[in-house]
């Protein structure tokens, strides 16, 4: 049985109902046990206690922005992050990364795509 076999566990850090519901549907769909946040601070909460395969990551968020929650979890973790932002300036995206990002997906963005992204980041993560 390979590790990809065993369940594996998603953090959603998104404060759009309805963005955290796609997120969830997708990730479970994608094999993850799901657990989400509405807010940065309790997001970051949630990955100390989960320590959680992979987290999406929305940049504007009502506390907290997704950069600093980023940063906040880079501290204590190497866990996979995607954040998902409607933000489209290339500033922001180099900020994403320089916070600790792994992936930058603007919103809206496709199922398959983040699928396809969580694959290929989890994949080099098992290597």
């Amino acid at each position: 049985m390979s590790l990809s076999d065993h369940s594996r566990t998603a953090v959603v850090i998104e404060d759009d109902d309805d963005v955290r519901d796609l997120l969830h549907t997708v990730l479970t769909g994608s094999g993850y046990r799901v657990h989400t946040a509405p807010a940065g601070l309790a997001g970051v909460e949630m990955v100390r206690r989960l320590m959680p395969d992979v987290v999406t990551l929305d940049v504007g968020l009502p506390d907290i922005d997704g950069f600093e929650v980023a940063q906040r979890i880079r501290r204590f973790s190497a866990t996979f992050i995607v954040m998902l932002t409607a933000r489209t300036d290339p500033s922001d995206e180099k900020r994403g990364f320089e916070a600790g990002a792994d992936r930058y997906l603007r919103k809206p963005f496709r199922p398959a795509e983040l699928r396809r992204h969580l694959k290929e980041g989890t994949a080099a993560a098992e290597v």
